[in-house]
């Protein structure tokens, strides 16, 4: 009987630290696990974000080469221009084409093919002022509605996206947070923006 009582005595003892450790695991595990999902909601939100600018971004140089065929038609003599302009379009499609917003070398790699693609598209736009057909032209008059439409949704687009990249880079820079994010490789996201002050703006389409 002295013998029960005495392994029930030690038994109690180590019940205790066992029941404390355990308790700390399970907090640490806990947080964690919450720290860990809070990276991965604001991870997808910002690449969900990132989604509506490539969504106009396609449809941006999807416009460009039939807004530039109906342009050739009246400005022959801009060859140079008009033949800079595709060469930016295509080069921007080529770093769009699949880009993960992850991918921080490849966002670089898109915003300057963007910036260089409005800044070519501005001034092809400067030239189309000494075409008054080309400016009556409803064609052209359309596409360059529909472009400005989507010059403006790109950057409503671009301020969601960086909003969502700050709360992202916010999240994971911070401790306790910062930790969990070293853990498992949660890497810094890259926001949308134009190097150039001039690039800044969207295209100016006038053809009223």
């Amino acid at each position: 009987m002295f013998q029960i009582s005495s392994t029930l005595a030690s038994l109690s003892g180590w019940l205790v630290p066992l029941l404390v450790v355990g308790s700390l695991v399970a907090l640490v595990l806990f947080f964690t696990v919450g720290q860990y999902n809070g990276l991965v909601k604001l991870r997808n939100r910002f690449r969900n974000a990132f989604a509506q600018i490539d969504v106009q971004l396609k449809r941006r140089h999807d416009l460009i080469p039939n807004l530039i065929e109906t342009a050739r038609k009246y400005m022959a003599h801009e060859k140079e221009t008009l033949e800079a302009v595709i060469q930016a379009r295509n080069a921007a499609e080529s770093a769009r084409s699949g880009l993960s917003p992850d991918n921080s070398g490849g966002m670089e790699k898109l915003m300057k093919a963007e910036g260089g693609l409005t800044s070519v598209m501005g001034r092809l736009f400067a030239l189309s002022e000494a075409y008054p057909d080309l400016r009556s032209n409803e064609n052209m008059k359309q596409l360059s509605e529909e472009l400005t439409s989507t010059e403006n949704k790109v950057a409503f687009a671009r301020q969601g996206y960086n909003d969502a990249v700050m709360h992202y880079n916010n999240k994971r820079e911070v401790f306790p947070s910062s930790v969990i994010a070293g853990m498992f490789n949660f890497g810094p996201a890259v926001m949308f923006e134009v190097a150039d002050e001039s690039e800044r703006e969207s295209v100016k389409v006038d053809f009223d």
